[in-house]
């Protein structure tokens, strides 16, 4: 069962509202995003890349444009090493081409999964010696590489880290020790000698920020690299980076440019997905475009990704687009026969009753073992780990709820894994396989989640009368926009609302529409995504067989429901008509 709070956070909203010219309702909203103070209001509604923080203030900055300006100048052979995600990809991408701009003699190399594994290893480095590189940057990966650095840094090997993953550390007596790799520059704004005022960037961001002062220190326009800002945005999205500060104004500006982008491998992209056209938003990149660009890592190569993201010509962009959109549809039927198997494990074994859920399975494709965790942690609202087999023992990921670091608690286990990293809301690891139920006992043994942590909470912005559902008011919204981990979408309610009728509607007819009237009187038409069948079970087990098949047939009487919603413009055949989504619902 879910928690329903309703957010009371006070303000003088309609002072608020005067000053920026919005609706006091929408100053109440911005106040329940923890947006305090008109600077940070400003910010939030009016930020734009000139607001950007300057990227010499991270640490090591400075040593790593010191370093490449020396590099890019005598000639020496750079390697740009990111990882097989869409933050690794985009990295990549932003590195190599604003490098190929300033005349540098750059390529790449990004790890295969199942042959490397997640970042930097001796292999890549074995390669960069064999070919001769003199500097290696990496991107997205490296800061836990602290081994590996040391093995390149002895072969003479000159390397730059670029990251955004948490430091590595040692606890004693309560006390962390902090290990950072022996590079020549280490830029991580999570480092904890770094005074960058924004931790909160993607590698992406990370290695755009570094391109950005070294444009600047060779006296180059960094305007000239604006355009790669698009797979910034791309990188925040996909990577489920919060989208507060700066990561809101690279999302916003993203969003701008790919409306009209001049980059052929997104545009075939977006054509062959059938988004071409249309508004891009946040959930486009998340749910559409970005598990396309993951398609490569995941069950081929990541460099597909990277080759569409610099493809020349249109015939080129339109080959690879089809061929990562054909990889995500063969991912997806995977991944749906890999949540049935975790779901029957959580259901039929002990496993399922450990507040921290820790699921072997071994024939799910190591690949899609983290989009398998988040689905299971949100149907059981508890931290998940899918460890899979590899090719040398078990590899795993982690999704992780509020009140769980799960960075943290795998630090506590650290001498039952073989490497692992990540957040504190997401985490990879391998071990090997004998480890398993010690590594679940562990965990569960140091757990400290209450019985409240493990309730899933939805917060209510506010209760709203359908009568206030217009399309002003949802133009407003469209000012708090991007919306996304960190910005989510505002919740609205409606308390005891009549539901007067249901019809299942879709391909499957597991979807809904309903009419609905709240206690003031007004009806709207509203729509239900979730789990139809549930939806009307919850109806009968309230209210009867009877009132049930009454509902489909639009005869109801005395169904009534409390239910969350976001509001929308219905168009069809050139008609706009008032709707609202529904979220949740309670009987």
């Amino acid at each position: 069962m879910k928690r329903w709070v309703l957010l009371r956070k006070g303000a003088d909203f309609a002072a608020i509202g005067a000053r920026f010219h919005i609706s006091p309702r929408m100053a109440c909203l911005i106040r329940n995003r923890n947006i305090i103070g008109d600077e940070a209001i400003d910010g939030y509604l009016n930020g734009t890349i000139a607001d950007l923080h300057d990227g010499m203030l991270m640490r090591d900055m400075d040593k790593a444009v010191d370093i490449l300006m020396e590099k890019i100048r005598d000639h020496e052979r750079i390697r740009v090493i990111g990882d097989y995600d869409i933050d690794g990809v985009c990295a990549t991408y932003i590195l190599l081409e604003a490098l190929e701009g300033l005349g540098g003699n750059v390529d790449m190399d990004i790890p295969d999964r199942i042959r490397d594994g997640y970042g930097l290893n001796r292999n890549l480095i074995d390669r960069a010696i064999e070919a001769g590189i003199d500097t290696v940057v990496t991107c997205d990966n490296g800061i836990a590489a602290a081994e590996e650095i040391a093995y390149g840094k002895k072969l003479g090997l000159t390397i730059l880290v670029t990251d955004h993953h948490e430091v590595p550390y040692i606890e004693t007596e309560g006390e962390r020790h902090y290990k950072l790799p022996p590079a020549d520059a280490v830029v991580d704004p999570k480092r904890f000698d770094c005074e960058y005022p924004f931790q909160g960037l993607c590698g992406a961001a990370v290695a755009y920020k570094l391109m950005e002062c070294l444009y600047e220190a060779m006296g180059e326009d960094s305007a000239d690299i604006d355009r790669l800002l698009e797979a910034v945005g791309i990188a925040t999205v996909g990577d489920v980076m919060d989208l507060t500060g700066e990561n809101r104004i690279f999302v916003k500006q993203a969003l701008e440019m790919l409306s009209h982008s001049r980059n052929p491998g997104l545009k075939a992209l977006m054509e062959c997905t059938g988004i071409s056209g249309s508004r891009i938003t946040a959930y486009h990149i998340g749910f559409v475009l970005g598990p396309c660009i993951n398609a490569g890592g995941r069950l081929d190569t990541a460099k597909r990704a990277l080759r569409l993201l610099r493809a020349k010509t249109k015939r080129e962009a339109d080959v690879l687009a089809g061929d990562l959109k054909a990889l995500n549809d063969s991912r997806k039927e995977l991944t749906e026969a890999a949540v049935c198997e975790a779901v029957r494990m959580v259901e039929e074994t002990d496993a399922g009753s450990n507040p921290v859920l820790v699921l072997y399975l071994p024939d799910c494709h190591e690949s899609l073992a983290g989009i398998v965790a988040g689905k299971v942690r949100e149907r059981y609202y508890k931290p998940v780990f899918v460890l899979t087999d590899g090719e040398d023992g078990v590899k795993g990921s982690g999704r992780s709820i509020e009140n769980y670091h799960m960075f943290e608690e795998l630090t506590g286990c650290g001498d039952l894994l073989i490497r692992f990293g990540g957040h504190r809301q997401a985490a990879g690891l391998s071990m090997k396989r004998e480890n398993i139920d010690a590594f679940r006992r562990r965990l569960n043994g140091n757990c400290r989640l209450t019985e409240s942590d493990l309730q899933e909470k939805v917060s209510i912005d506010m209760e709203l009368p359908l009568s206030n559902v217009t399309e002003e008011f949802v133009a407003e919204l469209s000012l708090l926009e991007p919306f996304g981990k960190g910005n989510a979408k505002p919740v609205f309610a409606v308390r005891g609302a009549e539901v007067l009728s249901a019809r299942l509607i879709g391909k499957k007819q597991n979807m809904l529409k309903l009419q609905v009237r709240d206690r003031e009187g007004k009806t709207m038409e509203a729509v239900y995504f979730g789990d139809a069948g549930e939806f009307l079970e919850s109806v009968t087990a309230k209210y009867g067989k009877i009132q049930a098949d009454r509902l489909l047939a639009g005869r109801a009487e005395g169904v009534r429901m409390s239910v969350t919603f976001y509001p929308g413009v219905n168009e069809y055949m050139g008609n706009r008509t008032m709707q609202i989504v529904i979220t949740d619902y309670l009987l």
